[in-house]
């Protein structure tokens, strides 16, 4: 029967048997031991059985009350939905441990299983890696943050979870965007076996690719989801605040990007390999970092668990330990590094270089800006806020030209480009980029604006020119260019098709920029013109829910005399938790969105006056369209068998070589 007593134990059991795969595994690497290193495999299956026994217990006390867990006693509620006791397992912060602590130890069972044409000692090595890894989290489970403790005397009721969580949205959410966190602890393991073997080259490049492209599209769509719940729960009308905690979301992507752009030229030329494992190593760092900005109480966010000293202190030590140890590795392999890989400025190679220059001092600035105020008040005792104005300011000069490079980067040959050709191919691109320009000075007001629109149109078009070259599309006849479409390299689609979800998203926020709202406090039957729409209240009711009431009002949208919706928003009233929430209504037709928010009334019956915050957002839906295009794209390039699998043999030359940059 499952328990809080059986979690507790299979959590106790996954942790010493991370500790082992921790540790075994590299004594059999190092002593080329072939019965310890194959104890890997097992030993990380074994730790996820354990973990996802651990993981069902818990989710087993929420679905049946058990409020003598005091986890659930805090977070559950008799009344709470059965969707919402399922997913508020993983909706505060002893859940989302768990939850951590499971998916990394999916992590090293997929190397387990997947991971059967790597070399016995790189194989070892990096389960082992994750092993240790993983023990530090579950270690943090069992003393910190125990999702099993139990209450006496149990409550006969729980207190119920934060109603800004009850969303199908947030619900989801965590899982998503925990997956893209944890990913990028596989490339960061590949990195510090490579560095303990002291050996990097095209099949290490080719094994890491994968699994660094997996991370970031879940971590791509885990933040889109984020953003749409700001956008349609949150009721602000916005979809991204720059809040410390979209932060430490968004700086691990950036990073994540470079690696994935970083891991193609070790594989291709060989070439960047200090930089891809420096990324690696940044990368899965950041996640880590993120964790411990929003558990520790440093960063205030709607978003950030409770302030607990004890929690803090143990997440800065498990900090210390991963990310100081693997750079000290890293810079004991320092000496021994030699230079490779040389290619002219002007190549693919110089292109993606530069794509990871900007990448990286993205990151920089973002960093900075989440980081300046509590660094600030810890030092000064300044209290000081970094908004919106700074991140525009910063971000927007290096996000430019980035996308001007995206359009010819992906075309020009590898190790020497000839820059001239290049440009030549891409005439119609530049000549419906500057068509663009001038459709974009019409209808949007301001340079940026205008700027992003012509650059995402750039990069659409430059996409899709790369896609019409290389099968020579209107050269021939069209059988033949489909015949050549179906031999492309699925990764070479799948990054097209990437940046092109990169283009769409960046329609969005120029189109974004130009939505329109207003604040109003108005009667039943009253009506207002926004955007060429006319928007009447006709009523305001009261409805109940699962364990709140909700207020509802009705709107009604019309143009030219003719309806074109009703939107349906409500407040709803938590009881137990004494909160208020609401319910946004949006109508969209994918070009543009319709917003509707439910504010306070005022008044007494018959006098009746109600809030209303109305919005109308142009091309608001293309901002998470081209994200899930952007993660589409590379779950294509995963399907490229020649990606998967297709890993090239090491060359059986010196067992070491040196890591060239």
């Amino acid at each position: 029967m499952l328990s809080p007593e059986l979690g507790h134990y299979a959590l106790a059991l996954a942790c010493v048997l991370a500790a082992v795969q921790g540790i075994l595994p590299l004594i059999g690497a190092h002593r080329r031991d072939p019965r310890l290193m194959a104890l890997a495999p097992g030993l990380a299956i074994g730790q996820l059985i354990g973990l996802v026994t651990a993981f069902a217990c818990l989710i087993h006390a929420a679905v049946t009350d058990d409020f003598s867990v005091q986890n659930v006693a805090a977070n559950s509620a008799v009344a709470k939905p059965l969707l919402y006791k399922i997913t508020g397992v993983w909706g505060n912060h002893e859940g989302s441990i768990l939850l951590w602590a499971l998916i990394l130890g999916l992590c090293g069972a997929a190397v387990a299983a997947f991971g059967r044409n790597l070399p016995s000692a790189l194989r070892a090595r990096v389960i082992a890696v994750l092993g240790l890894v993983a023990t530090g989290f579950e270690l943090f489970c069992l003393t910190t943050s125990d999702p099993f403790a139990r209450v006496w005397p149990a409550p006969m009721d729980g207190q119920g979870m934060n109603p800004l969580l009850q969303d199908p949205g947030l619900a989801f959410h965590p899982p998503i965007l925990y997956t893209g966190y944890v990913g990028f602890a596989v490339p960061f393991a590949f990195a510090i076996a490579a560095l303990i073997e002291g050996r990097v080259d095209a099949a290490w490049g080719r094994w890491v690719r994968p699994w660094a492209v997996a991370a970031w599209c879940f971590l791509t769509c885990g933040i889109a989801m984020g953003s749409w719940w700001s956008y349609y729960v949150l009721g602000w009308g916005g979809y991204w605040f720059w809040d410390p905690v979209e932060n430490a979301s968004l700086i691990p992507w950036l990073t994540g990007t470079a690696l994935i752009h970083s891991a193609i030229v070790v594989e291709k030329r060989e070439a960047l390999k200090i930089w891809t494992v420096l990324l690696a190593i940044g990368t899965f760092s950041f996640s880590l970092s993120g964790t411990f900005l929003v558990r520790s109480g440093i960063l205030n966010s709607v978003h950030a668990f409770a302030n607990d000293p004890a929690r803090g202190v143990f997440i800065l030590g498990l900090l210390g330990l991963v990310i100081g140890g693997s750079l000290a590795l890293f810079a004991y392999r320092a000496p021994s590094l030699t230079a490779g890989g040389l290619f002219a400025p002007v190549s693919r190679e110089g292109a993606l270089v530069l794509n990871n220059i900007l990448l990286c001092s993205l990151c920089a600035v973002v960093l900075t800006g989440t980081m300046y105020p509590p660094f600030m008040s810890l030092l000064f005792d300044r209290t000081i806020s970094v908004g919106k104005p700074f991140f525009d300011a910063t971000t927007i000069p290096l996000a430019l030209p980035l996308f001007i490079f995206m359009g010819f980067g992906p075309m020009l040959p590898w190790k020497r480009a000839q820059l001239w050709p290049v440009l030549n191919r891409l005439w119609l691109a530049a000549g419906l980029t500057v068509v663009a320009t001038l459709v974009a000075i019409r209808q949007l007001s301001g340079v940026l604006p205008v700027l992003c629109a012509a650059l995402a149109v750039w990069v659409i078009v430059s996409s899709a020119t790369d896609i019409a070259t290389r099968i020579q599309l209107f050269r021939g006849p069209v059988a033949a260019s489909l015949h050549r479409l179906r031999g492309l390299p699925r990764a070479i689609i799948g990054t097209a098709i990437a940046h092109t979800g990169v283009g769409i998203t960046v329609l969005g926020l120029a189109g974004m920029s130009q939505a329109q709202h207003r604040i109003v406090e108005v009667p039943i039957g009253s009506t207002q013109s926004l955007a060429g729409y006319e928007w009447t209240l006709t009523d305001v009711h009261s409805e109940p829910g699962p364990n709140y009431t909700a207020m509802v009002a009705t709107i009604e949208i019309r143009r030219n005399g003719h309806v074109v919706t009703v939107l349906h928003p409500s407040k709803r009233s938590f009881n137990m938790q004494n909160q208020t929430t609401t319910d946004v209504a949006i109508h969209t037709n994918l070009l543009s969105d319709l917003y509707g928010v439910l504010g306070d009334s005022h008044g007494t019956d018959g006098h009746m006056t109600y809030v209303l915050r109305l919005h109308y957002n142009p091309l608001a839906p293309w901002m998470w369209l081209g994200a899930l295009v952007m993660a589409f794209g590379g779950a294509l390039s995963l399907s490229d068998r020649r990606v998967r699998v297709g890993a090239p043999r090491r060359a059986t030359s010196p067992s070491t070589q040196g890591i060239a940059s």
